[in-house]
Parts: C-alpha cells; sequence; structure tokens
C-alpha cells in the first residue's frame, strides 16, 4: 500500500529540455510499476507532443505503459477549468460560475491577480497527490512539468503570493495546504540543465532561491550532456597543436577516403575539444552546489518513444 503520493517538480531554463526530463522520469517510475501523474501547467502540449498522442485535454488520461507495468496519465491544467472546479468545490457555484466565465470574470481574476493563478495550478496538482481511491492514494507519483527556473520559486510560493490577496478564507487555506505539501518529505524539485554558463549560473541560483523559501531542492539533471569521441592521443595532439593537416590527410587516404576532409577534420575535433572542456569546467561548478547530479546524454536522433525509455534507465537514481 503506498503510504505517500511524491510529487517531482521539474524545473530548468527554457531549451534545456525539462519537459522530455519529466515525461523520462514518469516512465522511469512506471517502469518500478507505479502509477504516475504527469502534469504540465504552461499550456503547450509539450506532453502530447512527446508522447504522440492528441493535444492533452483538462482530464486525466492514460498515455503509456512502463516496462514494469506502471502506467503514465497525462493533465494539461488549464488555469480557467481550474478555477471553475475551484468555484464547484468551495463555493457550490456550477452553473453560476460558468456564467461568470461567460462575462470574462474568470479570465479578468486570473490576470489581476497571478498569485491566484498559481494557486489555482498548483491546487488541481495538490488535489490529485492528496486523491484517494478507498485507503490508497490514487497515484504513487505526481510530476509537474514546471515553470522555468528563474520564475519557479515564485511560482511553488504561493503563500507569499496570496499574502496581499487574502488572509483568511478558502483561498488562503488552499495556499497554506499546497506549502505543507511543498515542503514535505514527499516532494522535490529537481532543476534540469546543460552544461553551459548562462543554464548553470540560472541553476546555481534558482538552489538558492529555492532553500531561501525552504522548498526542498532534489537532483541536478544534466541534460544533453555530449560524450567524449576523441582517443587520448588525438586529444593530447589536439591541444598541444602537433596533430599536422599532412599526416591527417595521409591516414585519409590510406584509408580510401578523401584526403581534402583533413583540415575540416581537424577543425571539427578542435572545436568538439573545446566543447568537452566548458562542458568539464560547468561540471566542476556544479559539482560544489552540494546536490545529486544525474547525466543525460545527448540523443543525436531525437526524442521519441523509445528514447524516453533509454532515458528513464538513466534517472532511476532519482528518489
Amino acid at each position: 500500500m503506498a503510504l505517500s503520493t511524491q510529487l517531482h517538480v521539474v524545473t530548468g531554463k527554457g531549451g534545456t529540455g525539462k519537459t522530455t526530463v519529466a515525461a523520462a522520469l514518469a516512465m522511469s517510475l512506471a517502469g518500478q510499476g507505479k502509477k504516475v501523474l504527469l502534469c504540465e501547467v504552461e499550456g503547450r502540449q509539450g506532453i502530447a507532443q512527446l508522447f504522440d498522442v492528441p493535444p492533452l485535454p483538462y482530464e486525466e488520461r492514460r498515455i503509456a505503459v512502463g516496462l514494469g507495468g506502471g502506467e503514465v496519465f497525462a493533465l494539461a491544467i488549464d488555469p480557467e477549468a481550474a478555477l471553475l472546479e475551484y468555484l464547484a468545490m468551495y463555493y457550490r457555484l456550477g452553473r453560476a460560475g460558468k456564467a461568470l466565465d461567460k462575462f470574462g470574470i474568470i479570465d479578468f481574476a486570473t490576470t489581476i491577480a497571478p498569485g491566484v493563478r498559481d494557486v489555482l495550478l498548483t491546487g488541481k496538482v495538490y488535489e490529485a497527490a492528496r486523491r484517494k481511491d478507498g485507503n490508497r492514494f490514487t497515484y504513487d507519483a505526481v510530476i509537474m512539468d514546471a515553470p522555468p527556473t528563474g520564475r519557479i520559486t515564485r511560482f511553488l510560493n504561493v503563500n507569499a503570493e496570496v499574502a496581499g490577496l487574502a488572509k483568511v478564507g478558502p483561498i488562503r487555506r488552499q495556499a497554506d495546504s499546497i506549502m505543507e505539501m511543498m515542503r514535505s518529505a514527499q516532494t522535490w524539485v529537481h532543476l534540469v540543465t546543460v552544461l553551459e554558463e548562462m543554464p548553470v549560473q540560472e541553476t546555481i541560483d534558482g538552489i538558492a532561491e529555492l532553500t531561501s523559501a525552504r522548498l526542498p531542492v532534489g537532483h541536478v539533471i544534466l541534460n544533453l550532456v555530449r560524450p567524449p569521441v576523441l582517443t587520448a592521443s588525438t586529444r593530447d595532439a589536439l591541444a598541444a597543436g602537433s596533430l599536422k593537416t599532412a599526416s591527417v590527410a595521409k591516414a585519409l587516404a590510406g584509408a580510401g577516403l578523401d584526403e581534402a576532409a583533413a583540415p575540416a577534420l581537424i577543425a571539427g575535433g578542435a572545436a568538439h575539444l573545446e566543447r568537452q572542456r566548458l562542458q568539464d569546467s560547468q561540471r566542476e561548478i556544479l559539482d560544489a552546489c552540494g546536490r545529486p547530479l544525474v547525466e543525460l546524454p545527448l540523443l543525436t536522433d531525437g526524442v521519441d518513444l523509445g528514447a524516453l525509455f533509454e532515458l528513464a534507465e538513466r534517472l532511476e537514481a532519482l528518489p
């Protein structure tokens, strides 16, 4: 029997592949036989594209089965639909809530008070994570494909966002409950980055902000890591500048290849060596952040369901 639902919040700078990582984590947990809910809150339909399914509605829908027999359900959380659900749940405004929507009240409320919008989005995740079927939680794990690192602390720290809007009442009580879940031992905020200067710095800043807000930082996931492709001798020769065009051309000719490609090969090797140096230097910075690191390789053939299974195996170390 599940004692509690794990909540994994996945964030990262734009372009680092956080949606892919969130999907791969869902497949990893499903591979362990768990029932998983994968949520997105930004309206991009990134999950549907990754799993090659129709655009997700505002309802939980099974989209994949893991190798271990677990299931992945997905949900695209829409703030307007969440507000209608909230009004029906707490104020019993069923038809009246839909009438308000016709007058644009819901759009007005979520635009004029963005803190309320975040409460609605995280509140739906809270409801799914705490829902039970009998004595068992509905889901063993809930994964949120969350906003980017630069906005994640503000997004999750809903108490601070609604402090000036609601001192008491249902919204405040829901915000308090959400914060209790966000800071619990069952929640982890994982940060996705690539080994480049700006994303790594944003990751370091994000860890500091989350820690300051007492939000639990999980793993730092190094995505799109390029593997070394040069032999040690070639690497040393390139670094020393001793790899000459004539010797490379001779080797190409001996293999029956066009020796005119030698200059381009040397330039490409030097560029690859420089990228590896950059990766190594940024990895050293992250080694000092105090959080466990997980590396995911660059997949040159793109990301499909098979690639998600491959990445899922690398994420088995996550809690």
